[in-house]
């Protein structure tokens, strides 16, 4: 079975006059546009996941998300394009959702689990599949090495070089794998973490972990506006800008945040003059339909 498709992700430069005003050069790697569900880091996180399966000779994913997970998604669909069957194990109560309705219509079995039995996610998967000998585990997120090395493909991708790259970050794979990226090309590109979540600093020990040799890069944690899928006003109307002014979808879970953390710390001079900016688009758009009401 091939688990591969070809990658279509362009840079587009962002033109704003923040960026002009300030000497910088910004621009955005379109993740997003990979593929319409299996989109961003989802698709690099589980290419060698797939691969991993597949020489295993598995035939049942079975991975964990919440309510609104582009994970799940994302994996739903790509089992169905492989041939995989999968089960999504869902954080809450049974819901119905934009979400959980395409994970079911590409074929994805779903079980909801209280929020105290979904920590401990190995016991549930040893309680429900540890007699399928066909099933195979893919952690939240696709959290993993295999992740990891199918993010720092992005990297190989790249026809010019910057100063910095940017990414929001939820699980640490898709960062791990970027900088990993840079250290096997000889990039001396600056990473720079954008947490999604109150209190972020953890973040640094997940992203480590996946590291092929220690590292340095930076953290921004001032910028997960309460906590993952936290939102406010200042968030959602810096969207509604964005979109409007290039024409690039974004949602205020990951991305959004993200690039609200570059345009802040332009407009407090973080950058030296001349800086080439590259943020990475990590997809997941689909989850704006769960967030309407804010907008």
């Amino acid at each position: 079975m091939k688990i591969d498709f070809e990658i279509y992700s362009p840079v587009h430069q962002i033109k704003n006059k923040l960026f002009d005003e300030k000497g910088l050069s910004v621009f955005i790697k379109r993740d997003d546009l990979i593929h319409p569900f299996i989109s961003g880091n989802k698709w690099r996180k589980l290419k060698y996941i797939l691969k991993k399966a597949s020489v295993e000779n598995k035939t049942h994913l079975v991975t964990f998300g919440g309510a609104f997970s582009n994970h799940l998604l994302a994996t739903a669909v790509a089992s169905a394009k492989f041939g995989f069957k999968s089960t999504g194990i869902v954080r809450g109560e049974n819901v119905e959702n934009d979400t959980l309705f395409l994970c079911r219509l590409h074929g994805m079995k779903l079980i909801f689990v209280d929020r105290e039995s979904y920590r401990q996610k190995e016991e549930l998967y040893n309680k429900y599949f540890s007699n399928d000998t066909g099933a195979f585990f893919v952690d939240e997120g696709g959290a993993s090495v295999e992740g990891a090395q199918g993010c720092a493909e992005l990297v190989d991708e790249l026809t010019e070089t910057y100063d910095h790259i940017f990414c929001a970050c939820g699980t640490g794979t898709t960062a791990a794998g970027i900088i990993n990226g840079l250290q096997s090309n000889k990039l001396s590109t600056e990473f720079n973490a954008v947490p999604v979540f109150k209190n972020g600093d953890f973040m640094k020990d997940e992203i480590d972990q996946y590291l092929n040799a220690p590292v340095s890069y930076h953290m921004h944690t001032d910028y997960h506006f309460g906590g993952y899928a936290k939102t406010n006003n200042e968030l959602i109307r810096f969207i509604q800008a964005f979109v409007a002014d290039t024409g690039i979808l974004i949602e205020p879970v990951y991305t959004g945040k993200m690039l609200y953390a570059i345009y802040d710390l332009a407009a407090k001079d973080h950058f030296k003059p001349d800086s080439k900016i590259l943020a990475i688009h990590t997809g997941g758009l689909i989850g704006l339909l769960g967030m309407k009401g804010k907008f």
